[in-house]
């Protein structure tokens, strides 16, 4: 039977969307929701000769690579700080190419596809008919422009061997708080794809400098400094954030597999359930404003584009039967935090076994899915810190109520799920606390000799938290704290994650610095985690 607790939960979230379906509330949604380019009276589309400037202000991006097909992305913007892009609110057709060579002498596919204003001019096109495990190169065309060229690469065949595999993991990119130093570097790596495990913009105001990047000689226009509300006010911040020349490149140069965390729309929120005492049904509106914007600026597949508040962004990628990805989403279907959030000693009600971190559905896709896997390594990429950290040597210790130390029954299912369906080597990919850490991820955390279940990477911020330092103050806290805690580390930067058919292997590559330009990468430590033996040590 439901605890007593577990039914509020439920009658809440079904009052508060009650409470949506307002006369303002349903009239947000039924724009949002239905807003969509119509081929019954479809306005006719803009002569691209009458775009004077060019519109590829943004680049190009590509992402969720299937072994036959990759989703290709870009948006026209020929005056990306205004509201509209500089675009006429009218359909362009956009031509699209792809190549098996840089110089695009041997084509492999091309098509047209049209960028509605609805979506803000953006678009993606999921090519069809590629050859698994190769490297494309592609490119948008608009009348006499043509945009830069971006590299991707397919997934390897179902069901093939492929020997290893790297990946890029990235989180966590306030454009206030420094450089993208870190992406110019990533998009020099050599990549099967880039995780971005979410971050990806912040909503808070940034100052005409671009705060601590200081740039006093191109000063920012004033709608950057104010918080991101509005579906125009997200666009907007998409528009900064992707004209910095870094992030462009470390787009062009891998296909993107993304997925959310909280400051997309607003920080720690959960479910419907907003940061301050906003009115339920008005958080919806600004959460639908936030999905849909996030949907037009990422290379996402059709199945993903939203609807209302809503979009489904867990999904499931395979590179042959090496490596499952689970990408989930942790924030959209969660119970709030408990004990008012923030660091807490845990209580009944967070202790409730009911609570659920991904929702109902969401979790039992992620076991039904590993039930069915046939891969050596199952990884999940995710937002928060799966494994438990104490912050102090001495109990009572407070546990984060944002992170699945919140969420202590929900961690258990997955857990025994994973036990249930014989899953030996588990990898969880982590972002959102500007930080660096290994763990392993051990079946009981208060007992350091239990089995060690998997392991769990967290890579730091790109730039959130400024600078950082190697050690910061608690370092030697929370190492003490946490016996399965082994390695940490406050510096920027981001992880490269290595697998293969003997091992795991994790280098955290860090910058010193991020609130100035040109900084070097380099390697602060490299860790592996045996197949079959879970477990972390140094390589």
């Amino acid at each position: 039977m439901p605890s007593a607790t577990a039914e509020l939960r439920a009658a809440a979230r079904h009052l508060n969307r009650r409470r949506f379906l307002t006369v303002s509330g349903a009239a947000a949604a039924l724009a949002l929701g239905t807003n969509l380019p119509s081929t019954a009276h479809a306005a006719p589309t803009l002569d691209p000769a009458r775009i004077a400037e060019d519109p590829f202000t943004l680049g190009v991006a590509s992402g969720d690579p299937r072994p036959d097909s990759v989703v290709l992305w870009t948006r026209l913007a020929p005056r990306p700080y205004e509201p509209a892009g500089g675009m006429p609110a009218r359909p362009v057709a956009v031509r699209w190419e792809m190549s098996h060579d840089e110089r695009f002498r041997r084509p492999a596919a091309r098509g047209h596809v049209v960028a509605h204003p609805e979506f803000h001019h953006a678009v993606h096109v999921d090519v069809p008919g590629l050859e698994p495990g190769r490297v494309y190169h592609y490119r948008f065309r608009v009348g006499r422009w043509t945009s830069p060229a971006g590299r991707t690469r397919t997934a390897p065949a179902a069901g093939s061997s492929p020997a290893a595999l790297r990946f890029g993991l990235l989180s966590c990119q306030a454009y206030h708080d420094g450089y993208y130093t870190a992406l110019g570097h990533l998009a020099h790596e050599d990549l099967d794809a880039v995780f971005h495990l979410g971050d990806y913009l912040y909503e808070y105001a940034v100052s005409a400098v671009g705060g601590h990047r200081n740039h006093t000689d191109r000063l920012l226009p004033d709608l950057f400094d104010r918080e991101t509300v509005t579906l125009e006010d997200y666009r907007l911040r998409y528009s900064l954030y992707k004209s910095d020349a870094d992030l462009a490149a470390a787009h062009a140069a891998h296909p993107w597999i993304v997925t959310w965390d909280d400051h997309e729309t607003e920080n720690n929120y959960a479910n419907g359930v907003p940061e301050n005492g906003v009115p339920p049904e008005e958080f919806l509106i600004r959460r639908a404003a936030a999905y849909r914007a996030y949907y037009e600026n990422m290379p996402l597949r059709r199945p993903q584009r939203p609807q209302g508040p809503d979009l489904r962004l867990y999904r499931r990628l395979h590179y042959g039967n090496l490596a499952q990805f689970d990408v989930l989403d942790t924030r959209q279907y969660r119970d709030n935090q408990a004990n008012g959030d923030g660091w807490k000693v845990p209580t009944p009600e967070s202790e409730d076994p009911s609570r659920t971190m991904l929702g109902a559905g969401q979790e039992r896709w992620l076991i039904d899915g590993w039930r069915q896997s046939r891969a050596l390594w199952n990884v999940v990429p995710q937002q928060v810190v799966f494994s438990r950290r104490r912050n102090r040597v001495e109990g009572p210790w407070p546990l984060s109520m944002d992170a699945w130390d919140g969420y202590p029954g929900s961690r258990e299912r997955v857990l025994a799920g994973a036990d249930a369906a014989g899953v030996e080597n588990l990898v969880v990919l982590t972002g959102d606390v500007h930080v660096h850490y290994g763990f392993d991820i051990k079946r009981d955390f208060d007992d350091p000799d239990s089995r060690t279940a998997g392991v769990e990477i967290v890579t730091t911020s790109v730039t959130s938290g400024r600078d950082g330092a190697e050690r910061p103050a608690n370092w030697q806290t929370l190492m003490t704290a946490n016996p399965h805690l082994k390695y940490y580390n406050g510096r920027r930067g981001y992880v490269v994650l290595g697998l293969d058919r003997e091992k795991l292997r994790a280098d955290y590559r860090t910058v010193p610095a991020v609130t100035t330009p040109g900084a070097p990468i380099a390697t602060a430590a490299s860790f592996v985690s045996p197949a079959g033996e879970p477990g972390l040590s140094p390589a």
